[in-house]
C-alpha cells in the first residue's frame, strides 16, 4: 500500500484535473481532428501510396497518424502538469513525503497515458468512417499498443518536463521534438517514398515501429499494403524498448536530481 496507494492517488489526481479543463480536452480532440480533415481532403486523390496494388485513399492512410498526434497531444498536455506542480508546491511535497519517488514517476506517466489512451481509442471509433473494418480481436490489440505508444510518449515528455520551469520552454522544447518526431513516423507519408537521409530519419524514430504496429493490425489481411513496412514482430520488440528506456530515463532523474526550485 506504501506503494501502490501514491500511484492510484496521483493517477486519479490527473484524470481529474484535465476533465475539469475543458479547453484541455477540447485541444487533444479537436486539434488531430482539423488535421485530418483537412490535410487528408486536401491532399485528396493526389495520393498513390507505393508499392502496392490496393488503392486507398489519402483520408483512410492518414486515418493512423492521426490516431497518433491525438496521444501526441495529450502526453505533451499532462506532462505540463509537473511544471505545475512544482509551481504550485505539490511536487516539493510530494517529494518531501516518504512515498517512493517512483510511485511519483508511476502515478504521473499512467495518469498522463490513461489520457492519451482514451484519447486514441475515440479516434478508432472513426474506423468504420474511412472503410477499415474493425471487429473486437483488432480493437483489444489496438488497445495495448495505443497504451505502449501513450506510456513511451509521456514517459518521454516527463524526463523533459522534470528539468524545465516554465510552460513556455517546454512547449518549445516539445514542438522540435515531439512534433518532427510524429511527422518522420510515416504519419504523412510512407518511408518508401521519402528520400534517403529522410528514410534514415524514419528508420531510428521509435514512434515509426508505433504507427507501423497500427497498420499491421488494420490491415492484418492486406499483405500489399505493408510490403514496404517493418515487420510486426520487429516493430512491438522496439516499441516496448523504447518505452522501458524513457521509464528508466524518467525514474533516474527522479533519483539523482533535485528539482529545478530546489536548486
Amino acid at each position: 500500500m506504501h506503494f501502490f496507494l501514491p500511484i492510484a492517488t496521483i493517477w486519479w489526481r490527473e484524470q481529474i484535473r484535465f476533465y475539469r479543463q475543458r479547453s484541455r480536452l477540447l485541444g487533444a480532440l479537436g486539434t488531430p481532428l482539423v488535421f485530418w480533415l483537412f490535410i487528408g481532403s486536401g491532399i485528396g486523390n493526389s495520393f498513390h501510396p507505393p508499392s502496392t496494388t490496393t488503392s486507398i485513399s489519402y483520408l483512410e492512410y492518414f486515418y493512423p497518424g492521426t490516431i497518433t498526434l491525438a496521444i501526441l497531444f495529450t502526453a505533451i498536455f499532462s506532462t505540463i502538469s509537473i511544471i505545475e506542480d512544482r509551481k504550485e508546491g505539490f511536487l516539493l511535497s510530494v517529494l518531501a513525503s516518504p512515498i517512493p519517488r517512483s510511485s511519483l514517476v508511476l502515478g504521473k506517466i499512467l495518469g498522463g497515458a490513461t489520457l492519451a489512451l482514451f484519447q486514441g481509442v475515440l479516434f478508432l471509433l472513426l474506423a468504420s468512417v474511412v472503410g477499415i473494418p474493425l471487429d473486437f480481436p483488432k480493437f483489444v490489440q489496438l488497445v495495448a499498443i495505443l497504451f505502449l505508444i501513450a506510456f513511451s510518449l509521456t514517459a518521454l515528455g516527463f524526463t523533459f518536463a522534470w528539468h524545465i520551469n516554465s510552460t513556455q520552454g517546454f512547449h518549445a522544447v516539445m514542438n522540435l521534438l515531439f512534433f518532427p518526431m510524429w511527422l518522420l513516423s510515416g504519419a504523412l507519408f510512407p518511408p518508401s517514398g521519402a528520400s534517403g537521409w529522410i528514410q534514415w530519419i524514419m528508420q531510428l524514430n521509435p514512434l515509426t515501429y508505433g504507427l507501423t504496429c497500427i497498420r499491421h493490425i488494420f490491415y492484418a489481411e492486406n499483405s500489399a499494403i505493408l510490403a514496404d513496412l517493418p515487420t510486426f514482430t520487429k516493430s512491438i520488440l522496439i516499441l516496448v524498448g523504447f518505452g522501458f528506456i524513457v521509464f528508466l530515463a524518467s525514474l533516474f532523474i527522479t533519483q539523482k536530481s533535485a528539482i529545478s526550485s530546489q536548486k
